[in-house]
């Protein structure tokens, strides 16, 4: 498969708690702008999300914690495909939160959908984003998730 998505953050003062360090809070706001441009690298910036009237919905996330950062040291955070429904209805990411000397920090793992904003529904992503999620690094352990079901 291919590599994984990686982007670079540095903590910041806005980014710590009382002692210096990135706060609980951050962690998963640096994973979730990871994914917002994951997204983008797919052809589906923002933009276009609104315009299908289409969004990513998170069911679940989970955190492991495991060393903290200070302000000023640079944050690696990578996503992979951890699991995926054969519609691709369904998936899940990892993301692992590292310093540039290879200590990792946390890791994050999410578990969401697609959601129809006009009909307020689970469904199916249009077929290359589909493609796409296929197509990405996938962690280990990778889950086969069931679709999404209809009523």
């Amino acid at each position: 498969m291919s590599t994984p998505f990686v982007r670079r953050f540095v903590v910041r003062w806005s980014d710590a708690d009382a002692n210096g360090h990135l706060r609980n809070t951050a962690f998963a706001e640096f994973a979730n702008d990871t994914r917002v441009a994951l997204l983008a690298s797919f052809g589906y910036p923002w933009t276009r999300f609104q315009s299908l009237q289409l969004g990513p919905v998170l069911f679940r996330e989970e955190i492991e914690y495991r060393r903290e950062a200070s302000i000023g040291e640079e944050v690696l955070v990578d996503a992979c495909c951890a699991g995926l429904a054969p519609d691709a209805s369904r998936w899940s990411i990892r993301h692992r939160l590292w310093k540039v000397d290879g200590t990792e920090m946390a890791v994050v793992t999410v578990t969401g959908s697609w959601l129809d904003l006009e009909a307020r529904r689970a469904v199916a992503p249009p077929v290359d984003l589909a493609e796409a999620f296929r197509s990405t690094a996938r962690s280990e352990p990778f889950a086969d998730l069931p679709a999404i079901r209809r009523r």
